[in-house]
């Protein structure tokens, strides 16, 4: 089930500054975060994070489990978006990063989070 982000994440994620920071956790627990700047929010309020240099992360996303992405606005608040992260390197959700994601980049794929709980600071906002 596709959860709708609240009114207040859409306009934050409008107003992103900078890079934002995706973070996996590999088969063993450890963590691994990276700066992510090929990014695009779908028409349903899922992320998108196109795969062009991602390589643990890509292969952490394949092993399952949650993720987290990290981002902090012009007005210096910051936003936390957890969830699943799906990979695909064709069909729809593929053909879609194709029309948004620079093509001087490989776009190799695209993972795809569906938010389950966003936090603006300590506030849970989903």
């Amino acid at each position: 089930m596709i959860r709708q982000l609240p009114q207040e994440v859409v306009s934050a994620w409008k107003n992103r500054e900078g890079p934002l920071v995706l973070t996996t956790v590999d088969d063993a627990g450890a963590p691994n975060s990276i700066y992510a700047t090929i990014v695009h929010m779908t028409a349903d309020g899922r992320i998108s994070i196109a795969d062009n240099y991602l390589h643990k992360t890509a292969s952490n996303i394949k092993n399952g489990g949650t993720a987290a992405i990290l981002f902090i606005t012009i007005s210096r608040k910051a936003y936390q978006i957890k969830g699943p992260l799906e990979y695909y390197n064709a069909g729809p959700l593929y053909e879609e990063m194709l029309t948004w994601a620079d093509e001087k980049h490989p776009r190799k794929g695209v993972a795809i989070m569906n938010p389950e709980e966003v936090y603006c600071g300590s506030e849970r906002l989903l």
